[in-house]
């Protein structure tokens, strides 16, 4: 039964032997395909000189891994001993590193590589948006003071008018100092609403522009075709992005703003009171007094809410960094599992194979330890044993004779089992038994 179970496992190690070879050889092809589609996406140069290249590495790297996992094959089965088992998996294990770091991540760079370049623009295109986004609420953020600022120049010609018709604040009606100043106000207030709504226009402008150039990356990050010339016209959509964020960050007025609000307190310069006695000078005197201390805290107010804006975070400018399938692969390789998976298997799969015939090998070994040493000879051995004796009896030596000198020490069942080669030295009675 032992003997019918050893032969099996022998006739069916000799059936699968042009078969390992065959499979070990398409896998080494395939992973030398891909590898070639790999390395085309990294290599610069004239298309002559990359194909060549690319030609060589791959072929190195397909008779690498075709020698590597038959020599593997060859011998890793038949080692018997601890040491030397772990020393070959040692090796085995330095080759696998090195067929990955040669080949796998060329392997999953053409499998995954267009699809790891879209995702590095898809991720590009969310940065660029945020940016755009801060850069538009930076500058818009000077909008908000519009209201405070409409407010006081309208009270300030409300009270120029009330004056001048009904002489609310001094008594005296006409246009006089108090009147004159009062509409100086309301003019300058009037000027800084002026720029802020000529800078509101502005900024709605280069954020329409911002918003086109991203809709225009949208769509080349998920345009059919191939991915280079998209990526190459992605390139030049990010630079004129760039010069538009850039411009929203140049563009607040918030600056403006805090310069305005300065001068109302700094550079406010009342008339000289106008009035024909000395009792309407005084008046006016202080209604202008009241006048600056509103200015002074108008202007307070505004140079606060400036400081404010001007405080916020500034856009980083953002340099696009162009990346090959290769590159894009190893950056986005945790996205990219499946992909590295099969490109790993491709060139380790060769291993399992090598493990398989490992473990038949040693069924094989321990399943003939179990047998009688004459079930264990093969016929060769059996043939090459004859001719010794032959040679032996012909010269007259005798076999025990020899056997005792040779080997005084050997069992007796292994003394037998040389004797009863002779069967003029077989003795009768273990006729049987041998058999």
């Amino acid at each position: 039964m032992a003997t019918g179970a050893s032969q099996r496992l022998h006739d069916g190690v000799a059936a699968v032997e042009t078969m390992t070879r065959f499979a070990v050889a398409v896998l080494a092809l395939a992973s030398g395909v891909y590898t070639y589609l790999g390395v085309r996406s990294i290599l610069d140069g004239s298309p002559t000189a990359v194909f060549f290249a690319a030609i060589i590495y791959s072929a190195s790297v397909s008779v690498g891994i075709y020698a590597f996992w038959s020599y593997m094959a060859r011998f890793y089965p038949h080692i018997t001993t601890h040491t030397g088992r772990a020393s070959m998996l040692g090796v085995m294990a330095l080759g696998a590193a090195m067929i990955m770091a040669m080949s796998s991540w060329l392997n999953a760079a053409a499998l995954a590589g267009s699809a790891a370049l879209e995702q590095h623009l898809a991720e590009t295109v969310e940065d660029y948006t945020a940016d755009l986004d801060q850069a538009h609420q930076n500058a818009l953020a000077a909008q908000s003071l519009l209201p405070d600022i409409q407010r006081a120049s309208e009270r300030f010609a409300q009270l120029a008018l009330s004056e001048q018709q009904s002489g609310a604040l001094t008594g005296t009606t006409g246009s006089g100092s108090v009147v004159q100043l009062l509409s100086q106000m309301s003019a300058q207030m009037k000027d800084l609403e002026s720029g802020i709504n000529a800078s509101r226009e502005q900024v709605t402008t280069l954020f329409n522009q911002g918003q086109k150039r991203l809709e225009t990356m949208r769509t080349l990050v998920s345009a059919p075709g191939a991915i280079e010339p998209r990526a190459d016209q992605f390139s030049s959509e990010v630079v004129a992005l760039t010069g538009v964020v850039a411009s929203l960050g140049q563009t607040s007025i918030a600056p403006s703003i805090r310069r305005a609000a300065d001068d109302l307190s700094l550079g406010f310069i009342a008339p000289v009171a106008d009035g024909g006695d000395a009792d309407l000078v005084n008046r006016q005197d202080r209604v202008m007094a009241t006048v600056r201390a509103s200015v002074a805290a108008q202007s307070k107010v505004l140079s606060e809410a400036a400081d404010e804006i001007l405080a916020r975070t500034p856009v980083t400018e953002r340099r696009f960094v162009p990346l090959s399938s290769a590159e894009a692969v190893l950056r986005y390789a945790a996205d990219f599992i499946p992909a590295w998976a099969g490109a790993i298997s491709i060139d380790l799969l060769p291993g399992i194979l090598v493990f398989i015939l490992a473990v038949v090998h040693g069924a094989i070994r321990k399943q003939e330890e179990r047998m009688p040493f004459a079930e264990r000879i093969t016929a060769a051995e059996l043939l090459q044993a004859l001719e010794v004796q032959r040679a032996l009896t012909k010269n007259g030596i005798d076999l025990e004779e020899a056997g005792a000198e040779l080997e005084p020490e050997k069992r007796p069942e292994e003394q037998n089992n040389i004797t009863s080669l002779d069967p003029r030295t077989r003795p009768k009675d273990r006729s049987n038994e041998d058999r």
